[in-house]
């Protein structure tokens, strides 16, 4: 695919090895999502923002280990965001919220935890404590966090999830937090 005729200033400039990746892969990609949309126009449309995508990956596109795997995914997330995107939705009826005291309560043990949660947080090792704060506080995917630190994605997974039970015993430990038969925080003993 060819770079569209008018980018404007503020548009990323094709690095070339995004340039070579994408002669490389194009014409797969093309065949790839023509045969799951069905339509050459959508699948065309789909094939232009993959391509954005990567244009503004800009160097790091470079540093990945395989281009072919990452275009193939981002154009999977691609199909699966525009399906959502074309799903019928309806609105809900503004009833169907339970505001009874019964409910706020449920969440009372849970909501109640944080303030656990960000002391427990400052005795954790400074990798468990940063990858916790980003990864389960801050919203930044596994990916992103795996790039800004130089970390295969395999890499930056397997430290969130030992970030996480290590998190967790230190809440029972800590904070003495126990689970009810489904395994919901039921309640704990807040620390002074």
């Amino acid at each position: 695919m060819a770079r569209p005729a008018q980018m404007s200033e503020r548009e990323p400039v094709a690095n070339p090895c995004v340039l070579s990746a994408w002669r490389a892969h194009e014409g797969e990609l093309r065949g790839y999502l023509i045969h799951r949309l069905a339509d050459p126009a959508a699948a065309a449309d789909v094939l232009q923002d993959v391509f954005v995508k990567a244009l503004r990956q800009g160097p790091m596109f470079c540093g990945l280990d395989n281009h072919r795997a990452w275009l193939f995914q981002v154009a999977r997330n691609a199909l699966v965001d525009r399906s959502r995107a074309l799903r019928p939705t309806e609105a809900l009826p503004d009833d169907l919220v339970d505001e009874s005291p019964g409910w706020l309560e449920a969440l009372a043990p849970v909501d109640a935890l944080s303030d656990c949660v960000a002391r427990v947080l400052t005795e954790l090792s400074v990798n468990d404590a940063e990858i916790l704060r980003a990864c389960d506080l801050g919203g930044q995917t596994q990916t992103e966090f795996a790039l800004d630190h130089g970390l295969s994605l395999a890499a930056s997974k397997s430290r969130l999830q030992r970030a996480r039970q290590r998190l967790r015993k230190r809440l029972i430990s800590a904070c003495q937090v126990s689970f009810d038969v489904d395994g919901s925080v039921c309640c704990h003993v807040p620390r002074p």
